[in-house]
């Protein structure tokens, strides 16, 4: 299995922008509840209407995304690479976005807290250790990719494992908005002023272990086959024995 050799220093570079990103993020943020007295997102009306914000913020969280995943295109030389750089970006952003809005006004009290993690298309809500968890995945599988990339290598080469993926994506995105699906039918209203009670650790579970596939798949290739290929390469009969023509 032939790979590109590794690149920390891109690897640097898409880290610390991921986290000057972080901090932009949290500044917002902070500005926005502190303007609508919602530090704590989660309490009653957690989304009130003043002003042009709603019409503001959703194509601000929109343009984040577009801006992580930028920088993922323009660091990686494959697509697999630039994947993984994208990925990883988003990772480190997600995960120094809690460590600074703590720094910035000392929320999340606990990773247990609960966030309003995104509004498209609806309010996403979950416990602040359940992105990270996913955006440390998201840093695993990112550095794996970038990192130890295989030249002319398709990255969707194994679809049995980015169907797992894609199926642990679909299944956590039901489980941060299964609350706001099931005040669908009673209008915007009913979804804005949605607070969940229960989060649904089982489900989450299964779709985090579905999610891991690619990251399992790639860790296995380069780590445990590339050692069991150097081993079967390796001279095991240095010693042996040759026959005397006098004999």
């Amino acid at each position: 299995m032939k790979t590109e050799p590794t690149n920390f220093g891109r690897w640097w570079i898409v880290v610390v922008y991921a986290v000057a990103m972080a901090w932009v993020e949290s500044a917002v943020v902070f500005y926005l509840r502190s303007m609508i007295d919602r530090i704590e997102p989660y309490q009653p009306e957690p989304f009130p209407v003043i002003g042009g914000f709603a019409a503001v913020e959703l194509p601000r969280e929109l343009a984040t995304l577009v801006m992580l995943f930028a920088v993922g295109l323009l660091a990686g030389r494959t697509w697999r690479a630039r994947l993984g750089y994208a990925v990883l970006a988003f990772g480190v952003w997600d995960i120094f976005y809690y460590v600074f809005l703590k720094i910035i006004c000392g929320w999340p009290h606990s990773l247990l807290d609960w966030d309003v993690l995104f509004l498209l298309p609806m309010p996403w809500w979950g416990p602040v250790i359940a992105p990270v968890l996913i955006s440390a995945l998201m840093i695993m599988w990112g550095t794996l990719a970038s990192q130890f990339e295989q030249i002319h290598q398709p990255v969707l080469t194994d679809w049995r494992v980015w169907i797992l993926n894609f199926a642990g994506v679909m299944l956590a995105l039901y489980v941060f908005m299964a609350d706001a699906i099931a005040a669908a039918h009673r209008g915007l209203d009913s979804i804005r002023a949605v607070l969940p009670v229960r989060f649904n650790w089982e489900l989450f579970g299964v779709a985090l272990a579905l999610m891991a596939a690619p990251c399992m798949k790639i860790g296995w290739q380069f780590f445990v086959l590339e050692r069991v290929k150097t081993a079967n390469t390796n001279p095991t009969d240095k010693f042996g024995c040759t026959h005397s023509p006098k004999n």
